[in-house]
C-alpha cells in the first residue's frame, strides 16, 4: 500500500485545511467530472436516468414526530437529484443499493461513482443502484446533507414500482463521507419508522468528530486523510456545533448512544488509516445493543487503498468480501 500512495502523487498525500478547502473543491471538480447520461448508459448495457426530489416533502406527517430543532427550525426547499441506474432489458423489480459518494462531506458527486458500481455490482448482481447528489459542506452544513439522503430514500421507495425496483430489497450503503451518512440515514430511518432497508454498507466511514481516537492520532500525518483533513471537513460541516457535546448522531453517528434495531451492517476499514478505531468501536457498538454487524479490518490498508490500488490482492479480496455479503442481505 505505501508503493500505491507513493505512485498516486502528491494529491493523495495532501493535508485539508480551511484555508485550503476552496482550492481543494475547485480542484475535485476539475479533476473527477460528472460522466454525461450517455456515457454512463454505456452503449446499452445500462438504463440510467435523473431524478429530482423536492427536499420540502419530508416534512409534515412523514417526519415520525421529529423535533425541530434536528433541523434548525429551517424548511429546505429545491431538489435532490438521485441517479437511476439499472443493467437494460431488465423488467422484474430489481434489488437496490441506495448509494452515498465520498468526499469528506465537501467534494464528490452522484455520478463519477456510478462506473464502479454498474460494472462490479449492478451487473453480476443484478441489482439497481441510485446514487444521491446530496449538497456539500460548508456551503450546506448539517443536517443538510442526511436530509436530502432521506428525502431521496422516501421518494425511492414510495415510488418503488415506478421506478422498478423492491421496496423489501434496499440496502444504504457509501464509502468514507457517503459510508457515515449511511449510517446516519439508517439511525434516521429507525427513528422515523422507515422505510427499512435490509442492511448498511458502512466502507470506511466517516463516524466520529472528536478526533480523540488512537488511530487518528497513530495516523497522523501519514493516511491519505489524517485528522488535519478531517477536522477540517467536520468543522466545514458542523459549523458552530462543531465539537458541541451534545452533537447529534445525525451528524456523527458514533455520537449515538442507542444502535438496537438497525439493519444488518457490513463494515470494512483498514488497519492502517484514521478512521479504524471509530469504525471498530460502531461495529462493537452494534454488538453490544443485540445488533448484526460483520466486520473487516484489512492490514496495512490506508484510507482509499481500494481506489488506489484496485488491482491489489488486498483491494480484491475486500472486494470480494463486500459482494458476499451484499449477494446474502439483498437475497435474504
Amino acid at each position: 500500500m505505501r508503493a500505491a500512495v507513493a505512485a498516486a502523487g502528491e494529491r493523495a498525500r495532501e493535508v485539508l485545511t480551511p484555508d485550503g478547502l476552496a482550492a481543494w473543491q475547485e480542484r475535485d471538480a476539475a479533476t473527477r467530472p460528472r460522466p454525461a447520461l450517455d456515457r454512463l448508459r454505456d452503449g446499452g448495457r445500462f438504463e440510467v436516468e435523473e431524478l429530482r426530489v423536492p427536499r420540502g416533502g419530508t416534512d409534515g406527517g412523514e417526519r415520525g414526530g421529529e423535533r425541530d430543532e434536528e433541523r434548525g427550525g429551517e424548511r429546505d426547499e429545491g431538489d435532490v437529484t438521485l441517479v437511476c441506474a439499472r443493467p437494460a432489458g431488465v423488467r422484474e423489480p430489481l434489488p437496490l443499493l441506495y448509494y452515498l459518494h465520498g468526499g469528506g462531506m465537501v467534494t464528490g458527486n452522484a455520478w463519477s461513482v456510478l462506473p464502479r458500481l454498474l460494472r462490479t455490482w449492478a451487473l453480476p448482481l443484478r441489482l439497481a443502484v441510485v446514487s444521491v447528489e446530496y449538497r456539500l459542506a460548508p456551503g450546506t452544513r448539517f443536517p443538510g446533507a442526511v436530509e436530502d439522503c432521506y428525502a431521496g430514500l422516501l421518494r425511492v421507495a414510495g415510488h418503488a414500482d415506478a421506478l422498478g425496483v423492491d421496496p423489501r430489497r434496499i440496502v444504504i450503503g457509501g464509502k468514507s463521507a457517503g459510508g457515515g451518512l449511511a449510517a446516519a440515514l439508517a439511525l434516521l430511518l429507525r427513528d422515523r419508522g422507515g422505510p427499512a432497508p435490509v442492511g448498511q454498507l458502512l466502507l470506511s466511514p466517516m463516524l466520529d468528530d472528536r478526533g480523540d481516537t488512537f488511530s487518528s492520532r497513530q495516523m497522523a500525518g501519514h493516511d491519505t486523510w489524517d485528522r488535519t483533513s478531517n477536522a477540517t471537513a467536520w468543522q466545514a460541516l458542523l459549523g458552530d456545533r462543531y465539537g458541541a457535546a451534545d452533537l447529534s448522531p445525525y451528524a456523527a453517528p458514533a455520537r449515538a448512544t442507542d444502535l438496537s434495531g438497525l439493519p444488518p451492517a457490513y463494515v470494512d476499514v483498514g488497519s492502517a488509516e484514521t478512521f479504524r478505531d471509530e469504525a471498530v468501536a460502531y461495529a462493537d457498538a452494534i454488538w453490544r445493543a443485540g445488533g448484526e454487524a460483520e466486520l473487516h479490518v484489512w492490514p496495512g490498508a490506508c484510507h482509499g487503498f481500494d481506489t488506489l490500488a484496485p488491482d491489489a490482492a488486498l483491494s480484491q479480496d475486500a472486494h470480494e468480501a463486500r459482494t458476499r455479503w451484499l449477494r446474502r442481505a439483498l437475497n435474504g
